[in-house]
């Protein structure tokens, strides 16, 4: 099989190669794209990490089957306007022609053209238009992010509807699975043993594989916790601390006012992570900063704060602006520092300079948090890392510990046995010492928040032993080089993780023992575990994360961030019996 079309694009293609690629594809494009043509199938899934490089890969398919007269025409659908002009951008660089300009109302486009760039939302307007195209020229339909073909049943129905008379179709996508029962047009599943059906994929690559091959940089999660204080809507002051254990209301709205622009965390947050962007810089020189925020009011008070942080303007990204393609793209040309979105940046952006974020948003699920680190994880050359700043929060901690979790798309989940369901229990036993008010949020005024370093998350495990905004433990972390092998990282948080309990255990030893309050009692014993997963991970090469699941399917219970003192103790047991068990 020829590889000669299209042969002249970067592996990273429209950007630099990563180290010891160029000028050929990928091993994982190599052997996903011979999988292609070994099969000649009509439907075929690629699950691929973000920043692994999809558009390369199956620009490198269309060129092929242009080249062999297999079709004659490309429909490419995106979640997006902007990613429209992206792919057209790429498609165009190896002599592929596509409109991104295409409308429903045109019906045809100019035959200077292969193809057109159309979102799913644009197909589920008008299917039988994009039918008519597809059945009129032999055409591959290219999928990017297939999922979002379930995001509402019209779409996933006129997708259906569009190309199921095309040729070929490739669906691509770096987080197949969903919260939801909505089936993905044209992907397979298949039944498990307990009636639950699960999506199939033709070729997979997750991130722990793309971590091996320096395709992708390694994630840095520094954790901010702090003091909260605010008024409900009665009148009541209340105050906690995030990063212990709150109710369900009390976490909501602690994590809030921390993402309050008023108050003085997430300003103490951007500080931190604008000094980690400055240190990237010394390896990194054009590294660029994220904040990806809630809404558009917010979107501007953090980009105030930026400016009075470096002293420089912020780009504003908002998803109702008509230049915000634009200025996406100027941005990333350009070596500015920071860039404030909401929701533009969240997925399938090609920004590879960007190398600091700060997840400044409360939208939690497995999915969004997926998109949004994969804007950072892009590799260019070997050794950039990347940093993503967060709020101490057990859903976000747990999803931080589980980046190389593999998840596939679920159908048919079962019922909770009984008539149980969890969502309702959960409104049941919540706390309600508010008023029920419509939406999700509880009314309240921020009265003064203030962050403090909690630790840092790398490869399932956790390092830092909780310091001061300011402090030179918090400058241990902030301070990592930017250029650094994975293996590095680690062995850099292990130590500069020993250097600090060592300092506290001498600082300990002189002053009168005390009893440890629960949240630290959990700080200590999670250190502790995690030293011993480290240990593990020398002694068998498995990844912190890997161990860190397998002590869960053994002792039970939810990921170590939301982990009890009792449930952690029991893990710190079982890896002990383990080492003196196992070979």
């Amino acid at each position: 099989m020829s590889t000669f079309a299209a042969s002249h694009l970067s592996p990273s293609y429209p950007d630099r190669a990563a180290w010891g690629t160029a000028p050929k594809l990928r091993a994982w494009q190599q052997e996903a794209f011979d999988l292609y043509f070994r099969r000649e199938p009509r439907d075929f899934l690629t699950v691929a990490t973000p920043g692994a490089g999809k558009t390369t890969y199956a620009l490198r398919i269309a060129s092929e089957l242009l080249a062999n007269g297999v079709i004659k025409a490309i429909t490419i659908v995106t979640p997006t306007e902007h990613l429209k002009r992206q792919w057209a951008d790429a498609a165009g660089k190896v002599g592929i022609a596509i409109d991104p300009e295409f409308k429903n109302s045109q019906g045809t486009t100019s035959r200077d053209y292969t193809g057109v760039a159309v979102t799913y939302a644009q197909v589920a307007m008008h299917p039988a238009l994009h039918r008519a195209r597809t059945e009129a020229r032999r055409t591959l339909i290219i999928f990017d992010e297939i999922h979002h073909a379930g995001d509402a049943k019209s779409w996933g129905d006129g997708v259906r509807e569009a190309f199921e008379p095309a040729t070929r179709r490739l669906q691509l996508t770096g987080t197949p699975f969903r919260s939801d029962d909505n089936p993905i047009p044209f992907v397979a599943y298949e039944e498990d043993g307990e009636g639950v059906k699960r999506s199939v994929s033709d070729y997979s690559y997750g991130y722990g594989p793309a971590l091996a091959d320096g395709v992708v940089r390694p994630v840095i999660f520094l954790a901010y916790s702090g003091e909260m204080k605010w008024r409900t809507r009665a009148g009541d002051e209340i105050a906690a601390t995030l990063g212990t254990p709150l109710t369900k209301d009390q976490l909501s709205q602690a994590w809030r006012a921390a993402l309050d622009p008023k108050g003085d965390w997430i300003r103490q947050v951007m500080q931190a992570a604008d000094r980690r962007l400055t240190e990237v810089r010394r390896g990194v020189p054009d590294a660029g900063g994220l904040v990806i925020a809630t809404d558009h009011e917010t979107a501007r008070a953090y980009a105030r704060h930026l400016r009075n942080i470096t002293g420089e303007g912020a780009t504003v990204v908002l998803s109702d602006d008509p230049g915000a393609s634009k200025k996406i793209k100027q941005f990333a040309a350009s070596e500015d520092r920071w860039l404030v979105a909401v929701r533009m940046v969240s997925e399938g952006v090609d920004i590879p300079r960007l190398c600091v974020g700060v997840y400044a948003t409360s939208t939690s699920t497995p999915l969004f948090f997926a998109q949004a680190v994969g804007r950072f994880v892009r590799a260019r050359k070997r050794g950039e890392t990347a940093s993503v700043f967060l709020p101490s929060v057990p859903t976000l901690m747990g999803l931080a510990n589980e980046m190389e979790a593999e998840r596939d798309h679920v159908l048919n989940k079962r019922p909770p046995e009984d008539g149980l369901d969890d969502t309702l229990l959960d409104q049941a036993n919540r706390q309600k010492d508010n008023p029920d008010v419509l939406g999700d949020e509880l009314p309240f005024e921020t009265m003064e928040t203030s962050a403090t370093f909690d630790r840092v998350l790398f490869d399932g495990g956790e390092f830092g032993t909780g310091a001061e905004i300011g402090s030179a433990e918090e400058e241990d972390f902030l301070g990592l080089p930017g250029l650094l092998e994975p293996d590095q990282v680690a062995t850099l948080l292990r130590k500069r993780q020993s250097d600090q309990q060592a300092a506290r255990r001498k600082q300990q030893s002189a002053e009168p023992r005390q009893e440890l309050a629960p949240h630290e009692q959990i700080a200590e014993l999670r250190r502790e575990l995690n030293g011993l997963v480290g240990a593990w991970n020398h002694r068998t090469g498995q990844p912190h994360g890997v161990i860190h699941n397998e002590l869960r399917r053994a002792c039970g219970g939810p990921p170590i961030a939301q982990a009890t003192v009792e449930q952690i103790q029991e893990r710190i047991a079982m890896i002990r019996r383990w080492a003196t068990q196992r070979r």
